[in-house]
């Protein structure tokens, strides 16, 4: 068994126009001074890294990986799940998520959908040129404005949209296979992966590739009222990546898993700082030990409640006191009597 790695911090939610907030060396030694030992970088934030200039020079991974080193942290993976939202998008999504792409991609699907096809393909020399072993991105959807089918949805339409979401994504699973990483699809509603059935549709279209793995976050699965621990039985030998966040959901005679098109607060699913929600964790953690996850402990701080800051300093600690330090012998190991071949035939009676 493996001790996981962290507390490791997801930056996207707290980089910000103000100190310490607005520069990659700042915001480190935040994280650093709250206890974390590793980041999460969002690579469509220019503050964090250069993303092309990270595939195509060792030199800059290089010193980008030491000045983080520096601080007394390490880079425990890259993320793009802005661009890999873009790798597939039905056109009736296409005016909100344009916002993602840089502003000359805008309004032209199929440029910025390439536009996104690359920025995965930079993000897994990058990975690879940082030493790193896992990628964090989404899967993209074209077919979640189906979910639930009224109208009845067409035969056939199933199939076709998840063919054609396997032809957009072998190319790079097979390009993150060249440098010898895993890409992690968050498992996450508002893609076409969003549940455990919905990935093994996938899986199967992609022939079972070996890179395409995933990124466990058991928020998202309280919020579909799914078995988060049973999930973990299920597909520990894909997870590569864990997002510690934590969830609730109190449903009403009023609202339920739609949430009524109420904002984050007033939703009967709402993500919490962690310990504040029903996530359990100690199974979780239990889990993941027992079943040898070798990857990071990272928390994503999502809260529809608790300031940012304070999220993250009881983050640190929450991640700390729950990572497991695996034994390495039985508890009743004292009480063996050896491996004695005789032994053991006396003892059957043979």
């Amino acid at each position: 068994m493996t001790t996981l790695k962290g507390p490791g911090i997801f930056l996207a939610q707290f980089l910000g126009d103000e100190a310490p907030f607005n520069s990659l060396k700042s915001i480190c030694e935040w994280a650093k001074d709250l206890g974390f030992t590793g980041v999460q970088i969002p690579t469509w934030d220019a503050r964090c890294i250069d993303l092309q200039k990270a595939a195509e020079s060792k030199t800059y991974a290089d010193e980008l990986k030491g000045t983080i080193n520096e601080l007394g942290l390490e880079i425990t993976e890259l993320s793009t799940h802005l661009q890999g939202q873009l790798v597939a998008v039905h056109p009736a999504y296409d005016v909100l998520f344009d916002g993602f792409a840089p502003e000359q991609y805008r309004n032209n699907p199929k440029a910025r959908t390439e536009w996104a096809v690359q920025q995965l393909k930079w993000a897994a020399k990058a990975s690879q040129n940082l030493g790193l072993n896992a990628h964090a991105t989404f899967s993209g959807a074209l077919l979640w404005q189906t979910l639930y089918p009224w109208p009845q949805r067409p035969a056939g339409l199933v199939e076709t949209g998840f063919t054609e979401l396997a032809s957009r994504w072998l190319p790079i699973l097979n390009t993150f296979d060249e440098y010898g990483v895993d890409l992690c699809y968050e498992i996450h509603p508002g893609e076409d992966l969003h549940d455990g059935v919905s990935y093994e549709m996938f899986l199967e279209k992609v022939n079972n590739h070996a890179r395409a793995c995933l990124l466990y976050d058991p928020s998202h699965f309280v919020l579909q009222c799914l078995n988060y621990l049973e999930y973990i039985d299920n597909y520990h030998e894909r997870i590569r990546m864990f997002h510690v966040k934590d969830a609730e959901f109190n449903p009403t005679g009023k609202q339920g898993v739609y949430g009524g098109y109420q904002s984050w607060i007033n939703r009967a699913g709402r993500f919490r700082s962690l310990g504040d929600g029903q996530v359990d964790f100690k199974s979780v953690f239990s889990k993941l030990a027992q079943y040898d996850f070798k990857g990071w402990a990272v928390m994503e701080w999502e809260c529809c409640l608790k300031h940012p800051v304070d999220g993250a300093t009881e983050g640190a600690k929450f991640i700390k006191d729950h990572i497991i330090h695996v034994t390495e012998k039985a508890f009743d190991d004292f009480a063996s009597a050896g491996a004695d071949e005789n032994l053991n035939r006396l003892v059957l009676g043979l």
